[in-house]
């Protein structure tokens, strides 16, 4: 008698097979090079539950070159494992076919070539589109957003994330979790929690006072036939990659014991679907996928990450949606006696030159955006090198972030957050203001001026390498490796806390960093109450309008072993 698992697993070779995750179809398109919408919303209606899911969208209302990671490590168990594989390698492990559409959409090879074939990719008028097809084939399909939805670009800026609100609003979205939401502070999130005509949840947020929940864990849905349990869970470590202050009544954390309380309540209280709409990074769900017991559908976010196929964890099932608006995901479930028999699912790639605009959608995207249009669209620069920002170590991006900070804050040694958000800007393309606050909107950005020792320096690294490559998932929080400008060193990821970085060098004079010297240091996105220093997008700015065409050299001050 074959097993539920056995059923499952059947489930996931089947959708690789027959092209319900999408890769099927895809290859076939990559032969005759011609893409269709019809094509790439096709789908084999199964079961009778419908879940979409869109994750970390960062405020992108607007199609947008997005370059995928060109290293992506992944330590102890998770080595090898989707989604730290990149490049061919990703190419030959999900049997995709190089220069095809997946290897643009999933890749970061050949990247700039494969663009002037496919385009730009999102844009919420076109997610709207793909959300009003899968609801026209299953009405009663529920759409579920992650979160890392209000924070990204200047608009959400200047709206306090409005604009966004009332575009997921008039998607439809069901139900949401949180992350980057946060820092618009308390005041802000509740006043929009408040008007918003869905659940906000988060059974990981506990009110500081009492030591109790502080928005709803869960809701329900009865579709299909079935009830469905949606139970929240947002990025569990708020307070410590970003400013605590501005949310001092909550804590936060992992909470996986109370995870399994959610999903007993919900399974006593007769759900016959258990989903977790989770902010916790792909490794830390795959990790509580095996500890906490009766999920069936864990809709991962935060680490960005755009798998073409669900991922198994005993009788769990990982979906990754990627980021930024590039991707929608489709799950169809078949859910029979309580339980969760099996699946059809598709990853489905935004292409916007394929993909008809929303009218509705692009209506109201156009009125949100059209009081801020003159900052939008002014020019700053231009660029001759691809600008992208993802990747463990450095980005281009980050590179001009960092030397604008050397620059115009006559810094010796400069550090920029490694976070994951950001679009790219294509070689020989203008560089606009929203260019640039696509890299630096949020709502702590002062460019501090400040001295460290190089022996505190190290500490810093050594810190911020534990977060990203400690081998137990519940201790990652977050972000990629911090970037540096003025140095170099190397990180040896295989080896323990307070030993991974050496070789630490003071490019100006090519001399290691001396433990004992004082370095002035520039910095942005402190995550201290009360910093102070100019917002990062006018050092930016003002940097681009001194260097008129920017051309970078590769950056090789950053050797990375152990992988």
């Amino acid at each position: 008698m074959i097993s539920r698992r056995e059923f499952l697993q059947a489930s996931v070779a089947a959708s690789a097979l027959y092209g319900a995750s999408g890769v099927g179809n895809w290859a076939r398109l990559a032969a005759q090079q011609a893409l269709t919408q019809d094509q790439l919303l096709q789908f084999d209606t199964f079961g009778n539950v419908s879940l979409i899911h869109i994750t970390d969208i960062h405020a992108q209302l607007k199609p947008i070159w997005f370059r995928e990671p060109e290293i992506n490590i992944g330590v102890a168990d998770a080595k090898g494992r989707p989604p730290h594989v990149t490049g061919a390698d990703f190419l030959k492990m999900f049997n995709l076919k190089p220069g095809s559409p997946e290897a643009y959409a999933l890749t970061y090879e050949d990247f700039v070539a494969l663009g002037k074939t496919y385009g730009r990719m999102g844009g919420m008028d076109r997610v709207a589109t793909v959300v009003k097809a899968i609801r026209a084939d299953r009405p009663e399909a529920i759409i579920l957003d992650g979160g890392d939805t209000w924070q990204g670009s200047i608009t959400s800026l200047l709206t306090k994330g409005q604009d966004m609100v009332n575009v997921m609003n008039q998607l439809g979205v069901e139900a949401m979790t949180s992350h980057w939401e946060w820092t618009y502070g308390t005041e802000r999130v509740k006043e929009i929690v408040d008007g918003l005509p869905f659940p906000f949840l988060g059974q990981n947020i506990f009110d500081k006072e009492w030591d109790e929940p502080a928005f709803d864990p869960y809701t329900w849905f009865e579709r299909g036939g079935v009830k469905i349990a949606v139970i929240g869970q947002a990025f569990p470590y708020m307070p410590i990659a970003n400013p605590g202050w501005m949310f001092p009544e909550y804590s936060f954390g992992i909470r996986d014991e109370r995870m399994q309380e959610m999903v007993d309540e919900v399974r006593a209280d007769g759900a016959d679907l258990v989903v977790v709409l989770s902010h916790n990074g792909f490794d830390v769900d795959h990790k509580m996928a095996g500890k906490v017991k009766g999920i069936d559908v864990i809709l991962t976010g935060h680490t960005h990450d755009a798998i073409p196929e669900p991922v198994l964890v005993g009788e769990t099932i990982l979906i990754a949606s990627g980021s930024h608006g590039k991707f929608v995901s489709r799950i169809d479930l078949d859910v029979r006696d309580g339980k969760m028999m099996g699946f059809r699912h598709k990853l489905i790639p935004i292409f916007s030159d394929v993909i008809t605009p929303d009218p509705d959608m692009a209506a109201l995207i156009e009125t949100e955006r059209a009081p801020f249009k003159d900052q939008l669209e002014e020019v700053i620069g231009k660029t001759e090198s691809l600008l992208y920002r993802r990747g463990n170590v450095n980005g281009s991006w980050d590179d001009l972030i960092c030397d604008a900070m050397l620059a115009e804050r006559d810094a010796e040694i400069v550090m920029s957050p490694g976070v994951r958000w950001g679009a790219s800007v294509m070689p020989g393309e203008d560089i606009t203001r929203e260019d640039i606050h696509n890299v630096t909107s949020m709502t702590y950005p002062a460019c501090y001026r400040t001295e460290m020792t190089g022996e505190y320096l190290k500490t810093v690294l050594e810190d911020v390498a534990d977060n990203l490559f400690n081998p137990d998932p519940y201790y990652q929080q977050g972000g990629d490796m911090v970037r540096v400008g003025g140095m170099g060193f190397a990180i040896d990821v295989s080896k323990p806390m307070g030993s991974r970085i050496s070789d630490m060098t003071f490019l100006k004079t090519n001399e290691p960093i001396d433990p004992a010297r004082t370095y002035t240091v520039a910095g942005w996105a402190s995550v201290n109450e009360g910093t102070e220093g100019p917002p990062i997008w006018d050092l930016v700015e003002a940097y681009f309008r001194k260097q008129g065409n920017i051309s970078l050299d590769p950056n090789t001050s950053v050797k990375v072993t152990g992988a």
